[in-house]
């Protein structure tokens, strides 16, 4: 033991007694080692704790809690590193109280001309306290529309169906309309040609909805025939329409075009498109004699 301490005084402090600059850079590699030990430790009590209480009332559903989780985790990081930062900055002497009070004073001076920033993080909260959406939800704010990839207290990302991911700060989110809370609407108007007989078509297309709805567990109700919605300049319009779960109703909508179309060519009923009759004039237009 004595050894040791033989060496830590030969190489890690000065003549003061004091570390000297091979012991401060030790000792700071001890601390990040140590923020990255309690880090992993906290972020797995945080990850056991949500676990428990994905079902309960206090989360609406899984994604919250991740999104919750992840502003967490956050939260806990920024404030390891601060706290190591004030250590290592009184390991070189240099007077922390000093700095925290002039950081207070000089927040009042900034404090204007961060108003944004503490709009973002005031509004970033309110979002997530009032679960307006979470991360996996597709939403539409303003102009624009996707997969909320990331959700923070300054910042929202979404990722729109292009790839493009649009970075929003909170405070400019205004409206939102979350497309993933509750069941969702797939409605699909099938044309036939006037000459068609509508209840034979509507038949056909009540045998569609049934096979569909026998295979399809995403359904939660119909897919069923409204009868005709529109008598266009040359069809007729019936319309299919069923409930499904969240993010599903595309997917239904493909479907139902694909089987009416098929189903309709079966029964040779005419799918109509629009048509130019050209009607020319045979009569004989001889000059009198």
């Amino acid at each position: 033991m004595k050894d040791i301490n033989n060496i830590v005084d030969s190489f890690l402090k000065n003549d003061s007694g004091g570390l000297n600059l091979l012991g401060k850079l030790i000792s700071i590699a001890l601390i990040f080692i140590v923020i990255a030990l309690t880090n992993k430790i906290i972020n797995n009590i945080i990850d056991k704790t949500l676990e428990k209480r994905k079902n309960s009332n206090r989360l609406v559903n899984n994604k919250r809690a991740n999104t919750l989780g992840s502003v967490l985790k956050k939260l806990v990081y920024y404030t390891l590193v601060f706290i190591g930062m004030m250590i290592i900055l009184e390991m070189f002497n240099i007077p922390t109280a000093s700095i925290l009070a002039t950081a207070g004073i000089g927040g009042l001076a900034i404090g204007f001309g961060a108003q944004s920033l503490v709009k973002d993080i005031i509004t970033g909260f309110f979002i997530l306290l009032e679960d307006q959406y979470s991360v996996g939800d597709y939403i539409k704010t303003g102009e624009y529309e996707g997969i909320v990839e990331e959700l923070g207290l300054r910042v929202t990302k979404i990722r729109d169906f292009s790839g493009g991911l649009h970075i929003i700060p909170n405070s400019n989110i205004q409206i939102v309309t979350n497309n993933t809370r509750g069941s969702m609407r797939a409605s699909v108007d099938v044309s036939i040609a006037y000459e068609e007989d509508i209840d034979r078509a509507i038949e056909v297309l009540q045998r569609v909805c049934g096979e569909i709805k026998t295979y399809n567990e995403s359904i939660i109700e119909g897919p069923d025939i409204s009868g005709v919605v529109d008598l266009g300049e040359y069809y007729v319009a019936l319309r299919i329409v069923a409930q499904t779960e969240a993010m599903s109703q595309w997917d239904i909508e493909r479907q139902i075009r694909q089987k009416s179309k098929e189903a309709l060519q079966r029964a040779n009923i005419e799918i109509p498109y629009p048509r130019n009759v050209l009607i020319k004039n045979n009569e004989d237009k001889g000059g009198q004699e």
